[in-house]
């Protein structure tokens, strides 16, 4: 039993992810709600959006590991990113540890107006998948 990522002919080819993922039977999905880059406080932890950035993915990485799970677990990442932040540096600061062993997940990636928290520039989410023992 495994999880397959694809990135089917005919589909434009990127190192940054896949375009279906075939999760089997069987196998937990865990779903991790909008993370921002905010410490245990709920606090912004910079202006900075690379700063934030790191901080939304280490926010997701914890309650990933809180349901069993970790970022190699990754199926599909979801990343909202404010229309005032710097994409690329946004970007930059997250890619590598969004992709896991393998081939990458799936990505949906929109700039916004705003996010929910006040400040907050970058919100990511996931869905994860973890085969059983």
């Amino acid at each position: 039993m495994e999880i397959k990522r694809m990135q089917p002919a005919g589909l434009v080819q990127s190192p940054a992810f896949s375009h279906v993922a075939i999760v089997p039977a069987g196998a937990a999905t865990i779903y991790v709600g909008g993370q921002n880059g905010v410490d245990d406080t709920g606090t912004v932890v910079s202006d900075d959006v690379a700063e934030q950035s790191v901080r939304a993915v280490e926010n997701a990485s914890i309650a990933l590991e809180a349901a069993g799970a970790s970022l190699a677990d990754v199926i599909q990442w979801t990343v909202l990113i404010a229309e005032e932040a710097d994409l690329h540096a946004a970007y930059g600061a997250i890619a590598p540890r969004l992709a896991g062993p393998g081939a990458p997940p799936l990505v949906t990636a929109a700039r916004v107006a705003g996010l929910g928290v006040p400040g907050a520039l970058i919100e990511v989410s996931v869905i994860a998948a973890v085969l059983p023992d």
